[in-house]
């Protein structure tokens, strides 16, 4: 592929990623037109473009979903490319076609990349395909509850029934027992089509003490590299909160074998662009299975980049137009260790529900070792139509007890008022001991952390 180099770029997505993506192409000379719903008028993505367009109404559906209102904004605009980010239309191979078909650069994986790779139980067949362990379960969709049942009778309960089209807790179940199935499956279904329009389910064993790990990876087509791992362990129902790198859990031996496994995946699927391999990892043996691939920048991207000193998003963008990585993996080196903190506009008191509404003060923390990646400031509106995140605040030291240690600092300093936020519950963790000694899992904080409150 020669070179074509991107001279005006749309940012197709907001909040705190689209300003991310801005500033990637202000440093490398690339002007920017960003889109935006009614809702988000006055928003700091909006007034840092070099151009912006409205593309709807607040929801999402009419506005930051509608691949053709956005393809149809950057031919006007004269963008050569459009980055989606994350979330919205960043894993729909549907908007990606139709970018491509319109002569323009999509940001990301080709099509039929994303659509390989985003349905999961045939993500699991290409990991199987490529000698990467999987979960036992299914090796397909299974048609109905019964199928289901008789996959769950063969595996061994407890299982989980999960959403063959996504991700994020959405259409999924643990079934402990036979006569719990055929409600749990109906329940799952129903909310999969609701969240991604495709009701499709596969079974896979349920493993009751694991970690969240996940491997970065780049890749322009030829040159496969890892980045080394993040641990996403700290959830609430299946939504990361904070991420960590290098992994607190594991051995050099493990890390080089699932940063390995993960580069083979990739060569196998033929994936360009920059992608992230989601593995579990069970404490009680030791093995590790490929559990799914995000074919997009992640929300966690930061903290590989603190620990590396490779900018992903630039990355993504020179690899888009053509350009060779600069590196081999010889070349990647890791240094020191890096945590992630997300602050979300929710009430951890209240089971973490949204709370949407007026910012007043606002004061982000500074100094030595951090770093914030947010798209909000005093007197800021946070509207109920989008995600809830206001920020991400990072911590990088020599070791992760600096990185610790920083981070609790960075908290202290954040001042977020006028609305419940997520600081408070991240300022206790970092005083937590078992967080402390990394002896934490998946379920750690519903069943430990804030049992007596979930």
């Amino acid at each position: 592929m020669s070179p074509q180099p991107i001279r005006r770029l749309l940012v197709a997505n907001r909040g705190e990623i689209a300003v991310r993506i801005l500033r990637a192409c202000r440093e490398l000379g690339i002007e920017t037109v960003q889109v935006y719903s009614e809702a988000d008028r006055d928003s700091l993505p909006v007034r840092m473009a070099d151009r912006a367009v409205c593309i709807g109404p607040a929801r999402a559906a009419d506005s930051y979903l509608r691949g053709d209102f956005i393809a149809s904004a950057a031919l006007t605009c004269g963008a050569q490319a459009i980055h989606p980010g994350y979330g919205f239309l960043s894993e729909n191979a549907a908007f990606a076609r139709l970018c491509r078909d319109a002569g323009l650069i999509f940001v990301g994986p080709t099509p039929e990349v994303i659509d390989l790779m985003g349905e999961k139980s045939q993500a699991r067949r290409m990991a199987v395909a490529a000698g990467v362990p999987v979960t036992p379960g299914s090796e397909g969709t299974v048609k109905d509850a019964a199928e289901a049942q008789r996959e769950a009778n063969r595996i061994g309960y407890p299982v989980l029934l999960k959403a063959a089209a996504g991700g994020g807790g959405r259409g999924m179940r643990r079934v402990d027992r036979a006569q719990d199935l055929e409600e749990s499956y109906v329940a799952a279904s129903r909310e999969a089509l609701a969240a991604f329009g495709d009701g499709a389910l596969y079974v896979e064993r349920f493993l009751t003490r694991v970690r969240h790990i996940e491997v970065q990876i780049l890749s322009d087509g030829h040159n496969v590299l890892h980045l080394g791992e993040r641990d996403c362990s700290i959830q609430r129902r299946n939504q990361k909160l904070v991420e960590e790198s290098p992994s607190p859990a594991l051995a050099p031996a493990l890390r080089e074998r699932i940063g390995e496994a993960a580069v083979q995946l990739c060569r196998h699927v033929g994936y360009t662009s920059a992608g992230t391999i989601e593995c579990i990892l069970d404490e009680t043996t030791g093995d590790f299975f490929f559990m799914e691939m995000n074919t997009r920048v992640q929300v966690e991207h930061p903290v590989t980049e603190l620990v590396t000193g490779i900018d992903i998003v630039k990355e993504q963008i020179r690899i888009a137009q053509g350009t060779p990585l600069r590196w081999r993996q010889e070349d990647v080196i890791w240094r020191g260790h890096a945590i992630e903190c997300r602050i979300n506009a929710e009430d951890p008191d209240a089971g973490f529900a949204p709370s949407p509404g007026q910012l007043g003060r606002v004061n982000w923390p500074s100094g030595p070792g951090i770093r914030v990646d947010t798209h909000v400031m005093a007197g800021d509106r946070i509207p109920p139509y989008y995600d809830s995140l206001l920020g991400k605040v990072l911590a990088w030291g020599s070791d992760r007890q600096e990185a610790l240690d920083r981070m609790a600092r960075a908290l202290d300093e954040l001042q977020l008022e006028g609305l419940p936020t997520t600081a408070a519950f991240h300022r206790a963790l970092m005083d937590n001991p078992d967080f402390r000694r990394g002896d934490v899992h998946t379920r750690y904080v519903e069943e430990v952390l804030w049992k007596d409150r979930s």
